[in-house]
This record gives structure tokens, sequence and C-alpha cells, in this order.
């Protein structure tokens, strides 16, 4: 069975601890949720929410996530890291600390040099529409790269069905990625 990878969004999860709690439990409640990344660029206390969401994750048996700083990842106790596609360079230093590590990438080029590096999974993305994040891949081009490809693939972008998931798994990626199939 495909994985599920549930990225968060203050504009979803808000920006206050007691509503993102609040949000991160009734999200978990109705979702299977196999792995989860805490990410908010923007938020004065990230430390402070990342480990409010590591702590949701553990005692869910979820797979915490958080969004490019592996040294935090590692020093809060995450899982992994997710690491956006300006950070290639940092991929041996968050291996090197134990960190199960995500990349994000867009095309194959980037798929094969993040996974020479040492990546453990990558984000492919958009597969399908979705806003401000450019053309679509599709499906035919997500079941080629993953046909080439010995990392594990998760399909991001505008994945918000059920019908999709099961579209995406159907090319024989690792996991898929969403923001609002979750919400």
């Amino acid at each position: 069975m495909i994985k599920s990878y549930l990225i968060t969004d203050p504009a979803y999860y808000g920006t206050d601890t007691t509503t993102f709690t609040s949000q991160l439990s009734t999200i978990f409640d109705k979702n299977r949720v196999d792995l989860a990344l805490y990410r908010d660029k923007e938020n004065s206390e990230y430390v402070r929410f990342a480990e409010i969401f590591i702590a949701a994750c553990k005692s869910r048996g979820i797979l915490p996530f958080l969004h490019q700083d592996y040294v935090l990842a590692n020093r809060l106790g995450a899982y992994g890291v997710h690491l956006t596609s300006a950070q290639f360079d940092e991929i041996q230093a968050a291996k090197e600390l134990g960190l199960f590590v995500v990349v994000s990438t867009h095309s194959l080029e980037d798929i094969e040099y993040v996974s020479r590096l040492g990546a453990d999974a990558v984000t492919y993305s958009p597969i399908f529409s979705t806003p401000n994040k450019g053309i679509p891949k599709g499906l035919a081009h997500l079941k080629e790269i993953v046909g080439k490809i010995n990392t594990k693939i998760i399909a991001l972008g505008g994945i918000t069905t059920d019908e999709q998931v099961k579209a995406v798994e159907s090319c024989g990626v690792f996991a898929y990625a969403s923001i609002r199939k979750f919400i």
C-alpha cells in the first residue's frame, strides 16, 4: 500500500499553538498518515511548534519530518528532514546525523543527482495542477521516472482526491504527499 505524507501549511493549521494542536489532532484522527512534515517558513516560534508537531506524530506512530533544518530535526528527535531543491549540498550532513532525507526535485536530472548524494527519497512535483507550482508533470511522466530510478519517489502536487492517490499509486511511487488532501 502506498504511504501517505502529510505536509502542514499555516493557512490550514493556524499560527497559535492551541489551534495548531487542535488541527493536528483532528486531521490525524480522520486520516491515515504515515509520514508528516512540519513546514512553516515564517513562524517565529518554529522550534516550539516543531516540538508540538513531533510529539503529536510520535504519539500516533507517524514518522515526523522537519522542513529544511536538519540540525534542529536531529536535536528534536525527528525521524527525518525534508530539504528544498536549493539544499542539495546539505544532504550528506543530514545523513551523517542519521536522518531520513527527503529532497524536493522537479526533474530526472535532479533526482539522479540527489540519489548519488545519498537522498533516501525525493518529492517529485507537480504531478497535477496546483496553485503557483507550474505545469503539471502528469501521470505518464511520473511512471516513466519511477521506472528509471531506484530512490523512493513521493508524488506531490495537486493530489486532493482518493482517485488521484490511486492514480499515482498505479505509477509505482513509494508515497504521495499533500497539504489539501488531509484537510
